[in-house]
């Protein structure tokens, strides 16, 4: 599909996106590419990384690769410090990496919990907390009137209650705190936006295919709300808030999921509904309910 924004609305910014080699993250970090910023990716596995660069160098966008987990602060500063050595700016943080699985709170060990937790809501502030002399208003390699911009990427889990994910709930809810409290304190000090999104179902990634094996899904697209979205569909909401399309958005979390996190069970067809409220408009006349009534 093609997009919708100008090819140059990101000319000359420097995106570092980690999560970066796959799924939803890799194509925010082509969608940024193709409309002119310099990206690089960071992740764990140097063989994915690998992969992703060469697909990115191949679409004629400047990229490089950062080994590293988002957990160990010394890797974060050093893939920092590595983007700002390499393209000697940087404007744009991406927050992608993640981890999840399906299980029961019951067989959720607390070393398992701990472990989403690690990746997403510690990880996410650590990413953060190491870009931040880079990306505000006066940092290194920045105008000292303009800061840069934070994309976190979360979910809508916590939204009510999803089965089988507590761990995954408590990391994004932590994350949708952390974004609104950063941009809250990094919005009036240093000019940084910070916002989230929360992407729903999206097809070909490893969420769906951990999250939603195909007994499940057979269930699910019986909602009426429920389809599947592109990772387009996030690369897109990402390049309105990374571009200055969104240049007054600032401590919100972008819903992009089609309205399925609205949807829930239709326990009465329309038909039903209609007859029902007839007869009990039509029993109302008759003998009104909730009136007082007297002891004498």
């Amino acid at each position: 599909m093609e997009s919708p924004f100008r090819a140059n609305i990101l000319k000359g910014k420097v995106a570092l996106v980690t999560g970066g080699g796959s799924g939803i993250g890799f194509e925010i970090s082509v969608q940024l590419g193709k409309h002119g910023a310099s990206v690089a990716i960071m992740g764990r596995r140097k063989h994915v990384l690998d992969s992703a660069v060469d697909v990115l160098r191949s679409r004629g966008i400047p990229a490089i690769g950062l080994e590293g987990d988002v957990r160990r602060e010394d890797d974060a500063a050093r893939t920092v410090e590595s983007t700002f050595k390499h393209f000697g700016r940087l404007d744009i943080l991406v927050n992608a990496a993640a981890g999840n699985f399906l299980v029961p709170a019951q067989d959720l060990s607390p070393n398992g919990f701990r472990t989403v937790i690690d990746i997403d809501s510690i990880g996410t502030f650590i990413m953060c907390h190491e870009a931040l002399k880079y990306l505000k208003k006066g940092g290194l390699g920045k105008d000292p009137s303009t800061g840069g911009t934070i994309i976190n990427i979360t979910a809508t889990l916590h939204y009510g209650a999803t089965w089988y994910q507590i761990h995954a709930s408590a990391a994004k809810a932590a994350i949708d705190s952390i974004t609104r409290s950063l941009a809250l304190e990094w919005g009036e000090d240093h000019g940084i936006l910070v916002n989230g999104i929360a992407p729903g179902a999206i097809e070909d990634t490893a969420g769906v295919s951990k999250l939603a094996p195909e007994e499940v899904l057979s269930k699910i697209k019986e909602k009426p709300l429920y389809t599947f979205g592109e990772k387009w569909d996030i690369a897109m909401a990402a390049l309105y808030l990374a571009s200055d399309a969104g240049k007054f958005v600032n401590g919100t979390v972008l819903v992009v999921d089609g309205g399925q996190w609205l949807s829930t069970p239709r326990l009465l067809s329309k038909d039903a509904v209609r007859q029902l409220s007839r007869r009990q408009e039509t029993r109302s006349r008759v003998a009104p309910t909730g009136l007082p009534k007297s002891k004498l």
